[in-house]
């Protein structure tokens, strides 16, 4: 990771987090209630609030025994994950609920926690708040052998409509089920393509297995992946946020759900892609997105990780010839054969705009964006258009360019940022 990529506290504040959030935004995000209630007005799928209370009077005439088996008693304002109870289930004799932590908890315990937030004994500046009883969300089972009792989520930052950096955040016993990085949750790095885990870390240091196991991080696959960059995208919008860190969980039953929108997410999250977040926001700075669709296609196109193709990891590094015929997929799905030139001279791929229109990839809804392009023919502005391509028996999503190559030998150009995982012997042309 270099460190020019990484995005720092300053850049985060100044430039980002103020440069494209509304104040107003920041407020929203900043309340549960608020933010609840602009889900709810944009109809996206969020933990429902079963109760509010604003005053102790509230609290104690509330009749706490009326409450579910499972819900959650937390602050409207809460810093980091602190003062929530989850309770996941009711006592034998029904006098009481068990939490998360298996602690036994009865009405009066409740009371008093909720009086104590309050007074704001865990929110931002111990200033008072509002406390709140949520739905309980629970685990769903594809996280079961990984997330210690709690419901782990997943960080999505997004700016500018785009899905740019993912996490998933798993609960450890250190952390007592809670999905927090400072209280010893796992932090695991997800590729933005295919919603398939990569790196971990837990405590800032980079792990393989899950602690105290021999189970890796590597290679979870979280369900309904387009849902979840859907949802998130969908949330900043709801909230009038160009940049906010959305933390989603997957209900068992309902699917993705957004638990909490953060005007100035954590950094953390670069270390567990092993990758810098500043790059990743400037090249999708200046883009025309034109909503959450097209900002997911984006996404998929230019921010695949290296672990994009499963394969790809098992087979290692593979010699490739300096000219390679590739098979590209139509907009029909048919895999159209076609002779391609592999440049390490250049940095992204490009395609033939009439062997791309007879493929059907110029259709608006491929486009992805317009990029402009200094030729031998001056500057020109070309569009931008998604391609799957299987190269040497590997796949590779990718994002092209589209050039007139009508006059040169081959119709379709891969470049560097394609490369990753091959390597290409040097063109040795023959003695005359």
């Amino acid at each position: 990771m270099k460190i020019s990529s990484i995005l720092g506290l300053n850049s985060r504040t100044g430039l980002f987090a103020y440069r494209y959030n509304s104040r107003r935004g920041k407020m929203i995000a900043n309340s549960k209630i608020q933010t609840s209630r602009a889900l709810k007005k944009a109809k996206i799928p969020h933990p429902q609030i079963i109760k509010i209370f604003r005053d102790p009077g509230g609290v104690v005439r509330f009749d706490w025994d009326s409450l579910p088996d499972k819900f959650a008693l937390k602050p409207s304002r809460g810093l980091g994950g602190a003062g929530i109870i989850v309770v996941k289930k009711r006592t034998l004799d029904q006098k009481g609920w068990i939490t998360t932590q298996k602690e036994k908890v009865v009405s009066g315990d409740l009371k008093l926690h909720a009086i104590d937030i309050l007074e704001g004994a865990f929110s931002m500046g111990n200033e008072p708040d509002v406390a709140l009883i949520q739905e309980y969300v629970g685990r769903a089972e594809v996280f079961k052998k990984w997330a210690f009792r709690g419901t782990p989520d997943i960080r999505v930052i997004v700016f500018n409509k785009v899905p740019v950096m993912a996490m998933l955040r798993l609960p450890t016993r250190e952390s007592g089920g809670r999905a927090n990085l400072h209280q010893g949750a796992v932090g695991v790095g997800v590729d933005i393509a295919t919603g398939i885990s990569t790196y971990a870390i837990w405590h800032g240091e980079q792990i393989v297995f899950k602690p105290g196991t021999q189970s890796k991080f590597r290679g979870i696959k979280i369900p309904s992946w387009e849902k979840v960059l859907l949802t998130a995208v969908n949330a900043t919008l709801a909230l009038g946020l160009g940049y906010a860190g959305v933390d989603i969980v997957i209900h068992p039953d309902k699917g993705p759900m957004v638990l909490e929108v953060n005007a100035q997410p954590g950094l953390q999250i670069q270390l567990a892609n092993m990758d810098g977040l500043r790059r990743r926001l400037e090249r999708v700075d200046d883009l025309s997105v034109e909503d959450p669709q097209q900002g997911v296609k984006i996404a998929e196109a230019i921010f695949a990780g290296r672990f994009a193709n499963r394969n790809q990891i098992k087979e290692g590094v593979k010699t490739i010839e300096a000219s390679e015929e590739i098979k590209v997929i139509d907009a029909k799905g048919r895999k159209v054969k076609v002779r391609a030139k592999i440049d390490t001279g250049a940095w992204s791929s490009s395609i033939d705009r009439e062997f791309a229109k007879e493929a059907g990839l110029l259709g608006p809804s491929n486009i992805l964006w317009h990029d402009k392009k200094r030729s031998a023919f001056g500057e020109e502005k070309r569009p931008i258009i998604a391609v799957t391509l299987y190269l040497a028996g590997r796949k590779i999503t990718t994002n092209m360019s589209v050039a007139n190559r009508s006059k040169l030998t081959y119709k379709v150009l891969i470049g560097r940022t394609d490369l990753h995982g091959f390597l290409v012997k040097p063109w040795i042309e023959k003695k005359k």
